[in-house]
């Protein structure tokens, strides 16, 4: 290393190398020249230095600037370093070097963070209360860190872990495969590269316990069967300083007796009887809260419908709520007595037209002569 090499020919590029180039070059470079292939190997390891010199100035666009317009001389007073260590070319690198070659730096090795789990919940909840909100607690079991170790899944308890001395705080066993090597998960750390001593006996060394826990629930105004509420962080702890799970709570909302929803929108079927809906009149109409008074215009037909504005559901995470439809069902009277039915019949003969031509007495006698037939 020094300022008499010349990083392009260092990587074996030309000037004009595009940063692929540039990078394919060094890991070729720095795989035939790594210290692992090379034990005790000192001309080995000043090549090894040198391409991270080089490549640590090529693969820079301002730096690559510089040192081809100037030379070393143009990366005087910039951020660059030369490399004396292995540890701190395996520090800038540790990118290339552990997603190409599998190798890395066991100073570098700490516990593997990972996220808790997910949790899922269903809870039943009354119409209403979806309508409305509702502010209710639900008892979970989640995992927290055990009590007995205080998570560090040791039966001593003790927090400060030693390197896996089975894969030399890798946390990766290497074999080889031709010229390449490959690595795999250390089976007795599970890859944290740290050794855990002898397991607690009550978390069987996994550092966790169930515990039940009671969480507050806010069901906002709005929600409708099937809506899933998230509570951030109230999942299983996560582990080597993971961040927690989160908890997801599906809703299923119990029917109406009386309302059906369609969006925010609610369906209430009144049944009125056909001499009301011939004449009008007024109904109480039931709503969620109490009920409300509806004029039926004389001559409706079955199947008419009218909004009873601002009686439906609230509008989730919006303004305003939605509309109550009433539906009318005519009711067709039975058990009728011969008072009613006399009384039909005539109102029924009011509304028939007469047949032009004949005689009321023709009529009869054309019926006598059926009847006789």
């Amino acid at each position: 290393m020094g300022e008499n090499i010349d990083y392009y020919q260092v990587l074996g590029i030309a000037r004009d190398a595009d940063p692929e180039e540039i990078k394919k070059a060094y890991r070729r470079l720095a795989l035939k020249y790594h210290p692992d292939r090379n034990p005790g190997d000192k001309t080995a390891e000043e090549h090894f230095k040198a391409a991270a010199e080089a490549y640590e100035v090529l693969r820079d666009p301002q730096k690559r600037l510089l040192y081809d317009q100037f030379g070393h001389a143009g990366l005087a007073g910039t951020s660059f370093s030369q490399f004396s260590t292995f540890d701190a070319i395996f520090s800038s690198f540790s990118d290339i070097f552990n997603d190409f070659f599998g190798f890395g730096n066991p100073t570098q090795n700490r516990p593997r963070r990972q996220p808790g789990k997910d949790l899922y919940y269903q809870l039943e909840i009354r119409f209403q209360d979806a309508v409305f909100g509702l502010e209710t607690s639900i008892d979970i079991s989640k995992a927290v860190p055990c009590q007995a170790c205080r998570g560090s899944g040791r039966q001593d308890g003790e927090q400060r872990l030693r390197p896996c001395s089975f894969c030399q705080g890798y946390g990766t066993i290497t074999r080889m495969e031709g010229f390449f090597r490959i690595n795999t998960t250390c089976p007795h750390c599970q890859g944290s590269g740290q050794d855990r001593g002898e397991p607690c006996q009550v978390c069987d060394g996994q550092g966790l316990e169930r515990q039940q826990k009671r969480v507050t629930l806010k069901i906002p105004a709005g929600v409708d069967d099937g809506t899933r509420l998230r509570l951030r962080g109230e999942g299983d702890v996560g582990l080597g300083g993971g961040p927690p799970g989160d908890l997801y709570v599906d809703l299923k909302v119990a029917p109406h007796p009386l309302f059906q929803r369609e969006d925010n929108n609610l369906i209430y079927r009144a049944q009125l009887s056909f001499v009301d809906a011939a004449l009008g009149t007024e109904v109480e109409i039931p709503t969620l809260t109490g009920s409300v008074p509806l004029t039926i215009p004389a001559g409706t037909q079955p199947g008419a419908r009218f909004t009873i504005y601002g009686e439906g559901v609230p509008i989730l995470r919006g303004n305003g709520r939605g509309n109550l439809i009433v539906e009318l069902d005519l009711r067709t009277p039975t058990n009728l007595t011969p008072r009613q039915e006399d009384l039909l019949r005539k109102f029924l003969a009011t509304c028939r037209p007469k047949t032009p031509g004949k005689s009321k007495t023709a009529r009869r006698g054309a019926a006598t002569s059926k009847t006789v037939a």
